[in-house]
């Protein structure tokens, strides 16, 4: 077969110029000429020439889908890089990036379906929309799946029925997302054809023989509408419309009926020229006073347009005979949208509500350029133009070539867990593409991973901060928590142990304050760290035997170091001012906190015994849960500057020689404090002790505290009251 090249291209150049909103011409010659030279040694399984394959591509998605001149290039381009000796660089040099890219798209989305079998066809659907950036290459792969499947009679039954299949499941709904209402209803009319050759054949017989039939009868049909129409001046054009074959087949199989109980195999659709949309429900109002409405049979995509896009009033009615008759009313902007979808869009203002929420801002974009465009309108919004639907997601195949549906952003530890966790928990790493890789590995859209196991291997805390799904995640979690429990009760097993061997009794209180105060949640923790060995046991026990000692003495002990204090303060705490001035009021201070001379205070109002004061920051007073407007009194000490208060500190640590010289070095190492007594006893290894001395302020004396803590050995410093 010869082919005319100057004819072929002046017919595409034709068609662009009647459908395309701009025209590169030297862009489309110079990609003709392009794929045509590539091409020209090449034959297709018909025996034609192979260029005639691109070129019907280009042909329809400059004619069929009108999207641009772009598109138009990249068609005729779209094969070459796999089937000549042609380089995506050299396109690169010859077209530039963005041809490039869309070229390059519309080969990895073929080599996608060479190498897998299509078994879930949804999760395929979206595979391919998560892998295109530029919408280009789905139309162009729409296109180029239309032109095979009408060639599709010279390959093998085998392949036949497989890209049938393909095509019934993945690129018809995909022409249907993207509005493309003829296309869709041709590629399942084709399909229908080879995958069901008896049904195919018996249906399309039988609408063959009525058709002389159905179109007398709309014509019919058709008359008094027209005529009511024209005398409200309404203008309009009419269509008649035959529902596709494929269509059909589905009604008849699903309601397991005949075709003559189809009642919508054939429609009327009327097109009004106009923008006003109203107009459309002022003629549903004309055929409704003509012919009987079905109420439950009214469709309105006006006010609820499909995810597509698509638009129109739908009414069936009782016509001549008492036949059903469906009715489709829309405007000419509706019409083109539902006819060439996504590609109509921009051509015509319609609500926001036309599209979903996924094409929603992208289409508005595009609205938005066109509503203010320049010259170089076109080249920037055609280079730049992205679809974003799916990009959260990505779609990982298996070695057996199943798909699974991850986050995007997922790693190598969430797709094993997906597949069981039994294999999640075993995995030691991966390989992407027969690339072997770490566990925490992100993964991309395409990807083919087998997961490596080892019998040996756990999980870790550290997989959790390489997990994104909750089913890895949470898994993790619980197999870190299940491991703690057995590790939790050996730990508390093993201090058990050594309490019973000590014979020491003492308050859990007292223990979950030593926990505390080195920085321990919980005894759980607590019970971790000695099974890991984190802790030394010993030293915990002999301070809770210091703690747990008789009280007697030390109580009497205490009681002369609260008197001391108290009385060295005796002429201040008998001076207290009441919201900054002195005042006689009867009050005491409260035992819980003992306040001292530079503690910021507060008065609370009883009802018996006065006022008690408080450290403000005192907890019994928070347990009070008191409105600060109600019962407190704002308290201050009188103005102390010359003078020194009686304080004094609890402190625990391991004994050492020369420690005693380090803490008292300490203490005189600041101005004005002066030690009044020091009390340290010693057990073993162990000491504990209160010391006393002269400060000017609470603030020294929590300068000394800090001070003291970092002396090597010391475990514990604090404030005597808040020991006591």
């Amino acid at each position: 077969m010869n082919i005319n090249p100057k004819k072929k291209l002046d017919d595409l150049l034709s068609v662009c110029n009647s459908s395309l909103r701009t025209v590169d011409t030297k862009l489309i010659e110079k990609a003709f000429h392009f794929s045509f030279n590539a091409h020209k040694n090449d034959l297709r399984a018909s025996g034609e020439p192979y260029f005639i394959h691109p070129y019907n591509v280009a042909f329809v998605v400059a004619k069929e889908i009108a999207f641009d001149d772009i598109s138009v290039a990249a068609a005729l381009l779209h094969d070459i890089v796999e089937d000549t000796e042609v380089t995506l660089e050299d396109i690169k040099k010859e077209f530039g990036q963005n041809i490039t890219d869309i070229v390059d798209g519309v080969t990895k989305i073929t080599d996608i379906f060479r190498s897998h079998e299509v078994t879930q066809a949804e999760n395929y659907r979206k595979l391919l929309i998560s892998m295109v950036s530029d919408i280009r290459v789905m139309i162009i792969k729409i296109a180029d799946r239309l032109h095979n499947m009408r060639t599709l009679e010279f390959i093998p039954p085998e392949k036949q029925i497989r890209v049938a299949k393909e095509t019934l499941e993945l690129f018809a709904p995909f022409a249907h997302r993207f509005g493309l209402a003829k296309i869709k209803w041709e590629m399942e009319d084709l399909a229908f054809k080879y995958l069901f050759k008896k049904e195919y054949i018996e249906l399309s017989s039988l609408l063959i023989e009525k058709q002389k039939e159905r179109e007398h009868y709309i014509k019919k049909f058709n008359q008094p509408i027209i005529k009511k129409l024209d005398a409200e001046k309404i203008p309009y054009s009419l269509e008649f419309r035959s529902k596709n074959l494929y269509s059909i087949h589905k009604k008849i199989v699903n309601r397991s009926s005949q075709l003559d109980s189809i009642y919508d195999i054939f429609a009327t659709r009327i097109i009004l020229e106009t923008k006003d949309n109203n107009l459309c429900f002022s003629v549903y109002g004309i055929v409704s006073e003509i012919y009987k409405p079905i109420p439950e049979r009214f469709k309105d995509f006006i006010s609820l347009p499909k995810k597509n896009g698509y638009q129109s009033l739908h009414t069936t009615v009782i016509g001549q005979k008492g036949k059903m008759v469906e009715v489709q009313i829309r405007t000419r902007a509706m019409h083109e949208i539902a006819e060439r979808g996504i590609a109509a869009h921009w051509l015509y203002k319609e609500q926001p509500s036309v599209l979903d929420k996924e094409m929603l801002s992208w289409v508005n974009w595009v609205r938005e350029i066109f509503d203010n465009k320049t010259e170089n309108t076109s080249k920037e919004f055609l280079e730049s133009i992205k679809l974003n639907l799916y990009q959260d997601e990505i779609y990982i195949f298996t070695p057996k070539g199943d798909l699974k549906i991850l986050p995007k952003g997922a790693t190598i530890i969430d797709f094993a867990f997906d597949i069981h966790s039994d294999i999640g928990k075993q995995t030691i790493g991966a390989k992407i593409n027969g690339r072997m890789v770490p566990i925490h590995t992100i993964l991309h859209s395409g990807d083919q991973v087998e997961i490596l196991t080892s019998k040996k291997q756990k999980p870790n805390p550290d997989w959790e901060n390489y997990a994104v799904t909750h089913k890895a995640k949470s898994f993790i979690r619980k197999w870190i928590r299940d491991s703690e429990k057995s590790q939790i009760s050996d730990g508390k097993e093993i201090w058990n142990k050594k309490v019973r061997k000590s014979k020491l009794n003492y308050e859990l209180t007292d223990l979950e304050k030593m926990i505390s105060s080195n920085g321990m949640a919980d005894l759980n923790q607590f019970y971790l760290n000695i099974y890991y060995n984190k802790i030394d046991i010993d030293e915990y026990i002999h301070l809770l035997q210091l703690k747990s000692q008789p009280k007697t003495e030390s109580s009497r002990s205490n009681q002369s170091i609260i008197e001391k204090i108290t009385e060295s303060t005796k002429h201040l705490r008998e001076s207290i001012n009441v919201f900054g001035k002195k005042d006689s009021f009867n009050y005491s201070f409260a035992k819980c906190c003992q306040p001292i001379p530079g503690d910021d205070i507060v008065g609370f109002v009883t009802t018996l015994s006065g006022i008690k004061i408080h450290r403000s920051n005192c907890k019994n007073l928070e347990l009070l849960k008191i409105k600060k407007d109600e019962r407190i009194i704002y308290l201050s000490w009188p103005k102390t500057d010359e003078e020194n208060f009686l304080s004094a500190i609890y402190v625990i640590g391991k004994d050492r020689v020369g420690l005693l010289n380090d803490i008292t070095n300490m203490i005189a190492s600041f101005e004005n404090t002066n030690i009044y007594s020091v009390n340290i006893k010693t057990k073993e290894s162990f000491f504990e002790g209160v010391i006393m001395l002269f400060v000017k302020s609470t603030n020294q004396l929590n300068n000394v505290i800090e001070k003291i803590k970092s002396i090597k050995s010391i475990e514990k410093v604090d404030r005597y009251y808040d020991i006591h």
